[in-house]
């Protein structure tokens, strides 16, 4: 049983730097909701968009360690007005594992709690072992639960909310460009290496050629630093570009199937419960696989199953 205190409790959380694992990250966050604290959540530009349908209030983190410092310290003052009792309790709580990230929320004053690490306990209210074993998902989860003081089992899905705004914005996207149901949505984009080894799987261009070629009518959504190589590499796929991060869910479980890399995408269609393909090269899965019932991977790594081998898959799934 849940036992919420008479008042609000604010607590500041600290997300990721990258979508998927803010995506990961989204049960941990709920768990703490669920336990009666008012979220306050501080990440990256496209962090409010991506949440917006979860109705938390998300701050833009900037640049400067001066402004990061302002900006801590004013929501440590809202909190405290709200809670007479936000300074003597932990009050924080840091995903990222980075000491700056620590080092952000002591200087605020804050009483932050987070993984142990990277030399930063020191500027922790309290700090906690990770286990570098489990899940992602898994690591934010556990923490959360250490932070609540509590011990009980992820859940099997993520199940992200998708606002009726967000649909319909979707929608009149799919029919200002002709889009039937029964698309394929492409995620061929992976801004990271694992061991120095890239994530995309290289046959992705031809997989898209072919797959066009069969009649399929395929969207990519790329990134703002994406635009340009989705235009050279899938020109005849249709592209829609500038797409936020929330539309992006909308379009994502309007999607027959997702085809994706190890990438931020394929994380948010495993969310939204789309039913995704994704082709994983040097990615352990047991760290990283995309979290939910409908995920199907396909990884024979150092090899790469070939466009043929994919394109097998996929005509089978869309039977």
């Amino acid at each position: 049983m849940i036992v919420k205190a008479n008042g609000p409790r604010p607590l500041i959380v600290r997300l990721r730097n990258f979508v998927g694992d803010a995506v990961l990250g989204l049960p941990a966050l709920r768990l703490l909701e669920r336990h009666g604290y008012q979220l306050q959540l501080v990440g990256k530009g496209w962090a409010p968009d991506l949440f917006a349908a979860e109705g938390w209030p998300v701050h833009v983190r900037p640049k400067k360690l001066g402004d990061r410092i302002k900006q801590l310290r004013r929501l440590r003052a809202e909190a405290r007005r709200l809670d007479p009792d936000f300074d003597r309790r932990s009050n924080a709580v840091v995903f990222p594992g980075a000491i700056s990230a620590a080092l952000d929320m002591r200087l605020a004053g804050l009483r932050a709690e987070g993984y142990a690490g990277d030399g930063r306990s020191w500027l922790l209210a309290r700090s906690h072992a990770i286990d570098m074993q489990v899940h992602t998902l898994r690591s934010y989860w556990d923490l959360s639960c250490a932070f609540l003081g509590i011990s009980e089992p992820p859940p099997v899905s993520i199940d992200f909310k998708v606002s009726a705004a967000q649909f319909a914005q979707a929608d009149a996207l799919l029919e200002q460009h002709g889009v039937r149901p029964g698309f394929v949505l492409v995620c061929p984009f992976a801004n990271d290496t694992i061991e120095l080894v890239d994530k995309t799987w290289p046959h992705f261009p031809a997989f898209v050629e072919r797959l066009v070629a069969s009649g399929q009518q395929v969207l990519i959504c790329p990134g703002p630093n994406e635009a340009e190589g989705g235009r050279r590499m899938y020109p005849t796929a249709l592209r829609l570009e500038g797409v936020g991060l929330g539309v992006y869910n909308a379009l994502l479980a309007r999607a027959r199937l997702v085809v994706s890399n190890d990438t931020g995408p394929a994380h948010m269609a495993a969310a939204v419960g789309a039913p995704l393909l994704s082709v994983i090269g040097p990615t352990p899965l047991a760290l990283w696989a995309p979290w939910g019932p409908n995920v199907e991977i396909m990884q024979r790594y150092p090899e790469w199953f070939s466009a043929d081998e994919v394109l097998a898959r996929v005509s089978q799934r869309l039977v």
